[in-house]
């Protein structure tokens, strides 16, 4: 508790009239302790953020897994957060080559999922060196959100380069 202690001085040696001068002092013990209580109790009780993480599972022996050309699904990303896509193998003539954006290929996976069973649809992510790591971390979050459980990333090919850099140069984006 807090305490004043008083103490009595005279000012001149005179006898008679003593004039009393009071000093006071507090005691701010208690008052650090309250402080160190408070402390402890907002760090015990306070909840540590953890970390959000994404699990992606790589394959051990570097084999290739033999995927249904029905239930392919190849998406390119390209630059200025362009996205380019096809289902199964890519024509020779690349008519089945489309474009997308990031707001529209949610409603092609939905499509895709729709059209194939679960365990046949098997989506490839391609990230061009014009693409960005946001755009990867966006599309695997896509993956997440329409719960599409088989999905890779894999190189881009001197081909699908080749019909990016072409498409990307007719509708001005070089």
């Amino acid at each position: 508790m807090a305490e004043i202690m008083s103490s009595s001085n005279s000012r001149d040696g005179r006898v008679g009239k003593r004039r009393i001068q009071k000093s006071t002092r507090v005691d701010l013990t208690p008052m650090v302790d309250l402080g160190f209580l408070l402390i402890t109790f907002f760090i015990f009780t306070t909840t540590l953020s953890s970390q959000m993480a994404l699990d992606l599972n790589m394959p051990h022996d570097g084999n290739s897994m033999p995927v249904k050309n029905s239930g392919a699904l190849t998406i390119l990303l390209g630059k200025e957060n362009n996205v380019y896509y096809y289902e199964g193998n890519l024509l020779p003539n690349a008519s089945n080559f489309k474009a997308s954006s990031f707001k529209n290929i949610r409603q092609v996976l939905i499509a895709k999922k729709k059209m194939v069973a679960a365990k046949d649809m098997f989506v490839i992510i391609k990230p061009s060196d014009g693409s960005n790591y946001r755009n990867v971390v966006d599309m695997l979050d896509e993956m997440d959100i329409n719960v599409i459980t088989h999905y890779a990333l894999d190189n881009i090919t001197n081909d699908e380069n080749k019909l990016l850099e072409t498409t990307e140069n007719k509708a001005g984006l070089l």
